[in-house]
């Protein structure tokens, strides 16, 4: 990894989220029926979820290219979590000031991609201590190295995800609980869990990270974490092709196949888990092939919009999630970056 290469990896989520910015604000502000609000608003606060892998990638490059130091270790995490902030606060205050169904779903998923973020930017911060996982993993015994994370702040980085998952979760299941009372909240239920199979998946990253940085990851976290954001991803997706193949329910077209990008997500999401698990005190030839899963799923994303977007002709229900989608497959895009630098930190050649 060089700095010409580095930098490159550090764009690609910075532009993929500026391009979430652009579209998200196209989409909102042309035309105007009511269908536009809520791809527009969920597009544009995608950003944040790519700024905060944009904060992962500029915590773990310097360190590859020997160019750390203390701001970047503390600016770049308390950056991510800002946009997780914001996001939240807007969802909230959408939820509470709406007057339109459309925006008051987009409310409820802001506040869902908000704790992606967050989890995305502990990611971040559980990362600033990256260039320890490759000289744990040459080492087979079992020690804490000195400069390795106290008790303290390892118990911090892995109760955090798992109380912002638990949120979505909880907020997920009382969504479903007032689906009765308007068809609006069914949808936000749908999207919501998606978004919780997101944040559980990313559990299983912050403490891969953690412990082997900490030298404390056993031989069933290579099994139990990749399983776990894979049976995430497996249910947001046939969740997702259950509610279109079968619902009769025309307002619920739309996030059934957000759904699908959502799990599409959470396979991407995986293999930054599986590479983790494949290099530990092991060499495994086929690493640097790792990255192709992201790209692969960009791919499925971007394709099913344009399908989905020829499609909108004939049913107006697939104009939000031929919209959304787009911002999914940037950030399987951006996932693409971080794994690629994952290999390269990780790699034994």
């Amino acid at each position: 990894m060089n700095k010409t290469i580095g930098a490159i990896f550090i764009l690609i989520p910075f532009v993929l989220a500026l391009l979430c910015i652009g579209l998200g604000s196209f989409v909102y502000f042309t035309g105007m029926y009511p269908a536009r609000l809520l791809p527009g608003l969920v597009l544009f606060f995608l950003a944040s979820i790519c700024l905060a892998l944009f904060c992962t990638a500029s915590v773990i490059i310097p360190q590859l290219t020997n160019t750390y130091n203390g701001f970047k270790k503390i600016f770049y995490p308390v950056l991510g979590y800002f946009a997780a902030v914001i996001t939240f606060v807007l969802g909230l205050v959408l939820i509470n000031k709406s007057l339109h169904p459309e925006t008051y779903v987009a409310g409820h998923v802001m506040c869902g991609v908000a704790l992606i973020a967050a989890c995305v930017s502990t990611v971040a911060t559980s990362s600033t201590k990256f260039r320890l996982i490759t000289q744990n993993s040459q080492q087979k015994q079992d020690y804490v190295p000195a400069n390795a994370f106290g008790k303290g702040a390892s118990t911090v980085l892995k109760v955090l995800p798992m109380v912002f998952s638990l949120i979505a979760w909880i907020w997920t299941s009382y969504l479903i609980s007032k689906s009765t009372e308007h068809v609006q909240n069914l949808t936000a239920a749908f999207l919501m869990l998606g978004l919780s199979c997101i944040c559980t998946g990313l559990v299983g990253l912050v403490w891969s990270i953690v412990d082997q940085i900490n030298n404390t990851y056993r031989r069933y976290e290579k099994y139990l974490w990749p399983l776990l954001v894979i049976v995430m991803g497996s249910l947001s997706l046939i969740i997702g092709i259950t509610i279109i193949v079968s619902n009769p329910n025309p307002a619920l077209i739309a996030p059934g196949w957000v759904l699908i990008g959502l799990g599409l997500i959470c396979y991407s999401i995986s293999s930054k888990i599986i590479l983790l698990a494949a290099v530990w005190r092991n060499v495994y030839p086929l690493a640097n092939r790792i990255p192709l899963i992201p790209i692969i799923t960009a791919l499925i994303c971007l394709f099913l919009a344009a399908f989905l977007y020829v499609g909108n002709d004939l049913n107006a229900n697939l104009f939000a999630p031929a919209r959304v989608l787009v911002g999914l497959g940037a950030i399987c895009f951006c996932l693409f970056s971080i794994v690629s630098i994952l290999e390269s930190g990780t790699s034994k050649k």
